[in-house]
């Protein structure tokens, strides 16, 4: 391995681990020594400034040299972390503490955009925005983040999307959703609907339902929390989830599997189940089946159920379109894998390096990825799982390694304490 190459692949994070045992430390590995790469090797342009788009951006300057021409397009005025807004949905954290800027991309000289991209010619690698400009590049890479399918369920409307929130996406709907929860009455009932697998952050709405019921427990304890999951059972953490439900919140919550909502009458502010069962709530927090970013679709990238886009794993790139990678959410996950912040961010760290090697002639490597995962139970103690992925070369795909990774004892506020701590980690980590 030459020296170019293992600088990397050590900064990646692909090769050491060291926050598989210090969880609140949690991306990159020492950097030893930088590549001699010439200058203007190349143009990448990047759709999506989320976990995954950030991070890629970060690291193709850092890795780079500064001698790849970046160009990031995010819609958004201000970064949103999903992670930790469950928190601020429960009170326990103000709109601010998951609301960051994309100043520190730019002071590294990377061209951030605020522009929604409309359209993509994935043969030419060009790209046409909202405002009218057009940006072309040598590689692109699209991090789109999830989008909704609302047609699946009958009668959500966009009226109805209007006052049915999902607060999926971290933002403005964290704080509509947060309004509406001080707003209920004290004896309402707040639904919570959980789609089927796959969907961005499998433990987040269970987080969320303890988050929401921990609120009314001390201030509107007659209020109740609804789960309605399309699940068969929980899906992250469930041991934990269910033993806090019973022991912290026995009158609050009440769990219900194999519920898939079919429809929406929004009249009535009540949810219908494939199976005809009408259940009602004074405030629907409805969360309906994801699906890749609406810019994926409309650029032709979806491989998979019409919702997913399948990937090479070495590289990221599109099993449709050349020179295209896709990060994040978005990709067809590969198993066990979940679609998570960290996850998305090792993605940027992956694509970052394949294109690196890509522009100064080398070769991509096999790659390692590392998800951790904090979900708090309440307003100060949380639980983790954490687990790594390799490259399998034969089945060129990620597969779980048994031998790494790891999960929390029982919750604790010392592990509170890490979660935050991760949580600025990775904000640094993707962003500054």
């Amino acid at each position: 391995m030459n020296k170019k190459r293992n600088f990397i692949f050590r900064s990646a994070g692909l090769l050491a681990l060291p926050f598989i045992s210090n969880l609140a430390g949690c991306t990159s590995a020492n950097v030893v020594s930088k590549p001699t790469l010439k200058k203007n090797l190349g143009s990448v342009v990047i759709i999506g400034g989320g976990f995954g788009g950030s991070t890629a951006a970060k690291y193709l300057h850092e890795w780079g040299n500064g001698s790849i021409k970046i160009t990031l397009i995010e819609k958004n005025n201000h970064f949103y972390s999903c992670p930790m807004s469950n928190m601020v949905l429960g009170g326990s954290r103000d709109i601010s503490f998951i609301t960051h800027s994309y100043d520190g991309l730019k002071k590294r000289g990377i061209n951030v955009v605020r522009d929604e991209v409309m359209s993509v010619d994935p043969v030419s690698l060009t790209v046409s925005t909202k405002t009218g400009l057009e940006f072309s590049s040598d590689k692109l890479i699209v991090s789109p983040g999830i989008s909704f399918d609302y047609d699946s369920i009958v009668g959500f409307s966009l009226k109805a999307r209007k006052r049915v929130l999902h607060g999926w996406k971290a933002g403005p709907q964290t704080l509509a959703l947060k309004s509406q929860i001080r707003s209920i009455s004290d004896g309402g009932v707040l639904i919570i609907s959980i789609p089927k697998s796959p969907y961005r952050c499998p433990p987040g709405p269970y987080e969320r339902a303890c988050q929401i019921a921990n609120f009314f427990k001390n201030y509107k304890p007659k209020s109740k929390v609804i789960i309605l999951d399309a699940n068969s059972e929980v899906q992250s953490k469930k041991s934990f989830f269910i033993s806090a439900w019973d022991e912290l919140y026995k009158n609050q919550i009440e769990y219900v599997p194999n519920m898939e909502i079919s429809e929406l009458d929004l009249k009535s502010r009540m949810l219908i189940t494939h199976f005809g069962d009408r259940i009602s709530g004074e405030v629907l927090n409805l969360i309906p089946p994801n699906t890749a970013g609406k810019i994926a679709h409309t650029a032709g990238l979806i491989t998979t159920n019409n919702r997913w886009c399948d990937v090479d794993w070495l590289t990221l790139e599109s099993k449709k379109f050349k020179n295209i990678h896709i990060l994040g959410d978005a990709t067809l996950s590969t198993e066990n894998m979940p679609k998570s912040a960290h996850i998305a961010n090792q993605h940027g760290k992956v694509v970052a390096a394949a294109i690196v090697e890509y522009f100064s002639g080398g070769t991509p490597m096999p790659s390692r990825m590392i998800n951790t995962c904090y979900s708090f139970i309440d307003k100060f103690s949380a639980i983790h799982v954490a687990r790594v992925y390799d490259y399998d070369k034969k089945l060129k795909t990620m597969v779980p390694n048994i031998k790494a990774g790891g999960l929390s004892s029982e919750p604790s506020k010392v592990e509170g304490k890490h979660a935050v701590s991760w949580a600025e980690n990775i904000w640094s980590d993707s962003l500054i």
